[in-house]
């Protein structure tokens, strides 16, 4: 039993998965590009900045950002070779499953679920709060008990519920029109984005930067968590934190089934994607900083730093523009971590890990409509009703695991097939994925202590789903017994 679990899905069967795909292919490079552009730009900047400022990195909250660049970098080239070679949906977890073995490409997947599941989740509440204050400017408003959760005292938060809902339709309905209305939304955030940092640049006072890494200090949080905040290490706890915001290029490599030319596409959409994204990212963060103290950034001001630090500058006319785009920016965020979370499941299915439940795609808009409703269910009443303060680290020890395997993996590949097809291929790769695994094994590290425990405790339960169904559904062990 122990040598079956470490058991590789054939080359070939890539192959013959990509050959009868019943998706779509609508998708060229630059709808590839902005699906990583969607699902990059959003929350990192329009709610984490504030809170990674003030609780962890002050003004070197732009420094975690590098660093967590440069940590996605190595990961984001891995992933490229891997896309030009194995174009299929399943991400990471496929990669795995043609290199390392079934357990760890299981391990992958059930980590990709809780990425993807999570940072759903956790964007609908943060969609609900951008989406209150934009009425409120216009004199709306929605009881306060529909727009917190039990926890928060309450009803349920029905911004976040229903929004969801608006979303999974639209997935239903087909990756054209998903694409499409990711593609709109995208340059609207794109141009605010601008907008923040050509307008903010002449506010910005070069006191607010120092000391630019300000002295260790323990702070604790409204919900009574203890954050390691300033000096290096809050710089690296930042840099962990905000790797949820990074998770997009990842999600590119969702899509393979639905590229046109997934080989030459896929790598230039993933890097392409991560590049544009890392260099607004800290283009805003020297901005937002700039403009107000770190320290500054508490109460209502964590929740929408960036609008917050506009109208500290009596520019609040700025804030309707801020606040719309985040208010819509996030819709796309949520659109492709869903949209991303099914085609996880799909690839998982389809390898028999998974039931057929996953697997079935309607006739019409051929899209796997079965699970995206049953994720659109679950992310939308755990967003309505479950606080979800620390689904943010949780995300990111999802995805730090994916990316230090894939780092790996794609150089485990590289020793025992050199001769397969690549038309992207990793330059000093025993450096890049060495420096891959140790940057993200680094942040894991880094999490939030909590978020690692409930994170292996999801881990632990992938490990006890694997043993009493993945493993003896999966197709190669019922091709082996046959």
């Amino acid at each position: 039993m122990s040598s079956s679990i470490w058991r590789k899905k054939p080359l070939s069967a890539f192959e013959a998965d990509m050959k009868k795909s019943d998706l779509k292919r609508v998708l060229g490079k630059w709808s590839l590009t902005s699906i990583g552009i969607g699902a990059i730009i959003g929350g990192g900047i329009f709610v984490l900045t504030g809170k990674v400022a003030y609780f962890n990195a002050g003004p070197a909250l732009a420094l975690s950002f590098v660093i967590a660049g440069i940590a996605c970098i190595f990961a984001a080239l891995c992933y490229a070779e891997f896309a030009s070679m194995l174009p299929v949906e399943g991400s990471a977890y496929a990669y795995a499953y043609g290199t390392v073995g079934e357990f760890f490409a299981w391990l992958i997947g059930w980590g990709l679920i809780l990425e993807y599941g999570m940072g759903a989740m956790t964007v609908a509440v943060s969609w609900s709060g951008y989406f209150n204050k934009l009425i409120g400017m216009f004199g709306l408003s929605i009881p306060e008990q529909f727009t917190k959760n039990p926890f928060a005292g309450g009803y349920f938060n029905l911004p976040a519920f229903l929004i969801v809902w608006v979303v999974t339709a639209i997935l239903v309905k087909g990756i054209k029109e998903a694409a499409s209305t990711n593609n709109l939304i995208v340059v609207l955030k794109v141009g605010a984005i601008l907008f923040v940092i050509l307008v903010g640049m002449f506010f910005i006072n070069p006191d607010n930067w120092t000391p630019f890494i300000p002295e260790p200090k323990e702070l604790t949080g409204e919900d009574g968590r203890v954050h390691q905040a300033y000096g290096l290490k809050g710089v690296f706890a930042g840099a962990a934190s905000i790797f949820f915001a990074y998770i997009g290029f990842d999600a590119v490599s969702t899509q393979a089934g639905e590229a046109i030319n997934p080989k030459k596409d896929m790598p230039f959409a993933i890097l392409a994607s991560l590049i544009i994204c890392t260099i607004l990212y800290i283009a805003v963060s020297l901005v937002l900083t700039g403009m107000m103290k770190y320290d500054s950034f508490t109460g209502e001001d964590l929740k929408a730093p960036v609008a917050a630090a506009f109208e500290k500058q009596n520019l609040g006319w700025a804030k309707y523009i801020i606040t719309a785009a985040a208010t819509a920016g996030l819709i796309s965020v949520m659109l492709v971590m869903m949209l991303g979370q099914t085609r996880i499941f799909l690839g998982m299915a389809k390898d028999g890990l998974l039931p057929n439940f996953f697997k079935d795609i309607h006739k019409t808009f051929k899209t796997p409509f079965k699970s995206t409703i049953l994720v659109g269910f679950v992310v939308s009443l755990v967003a309505a009703f479950v606080p979800l303060d620390i689904l943010g680290d949780m995300t990111s020890f999802g995805t730090l695991f994916a990316f230090a395997m894939v780092c790996g993996a794609v150089w485990l590949l590289r020793v025992r097939e050199p001769n397969v097809e690549r038309s992207f291929k990793v330059p000093a790769l025993p450096l890049v994925a060495t420096l891959g695994v140790l940057t993200n094994a680094f942040l894991i590290i880094n999490l939030d202590k909590l978020a690692q425990m409930l994170a292996g405790g999801w881990m632990l339960v992938g490990i006890l789903i694997y043993f009493v169904y993945g493993k003896k559904s999966s197709n190669l062990e019922k091709s082996q017994t046959a």
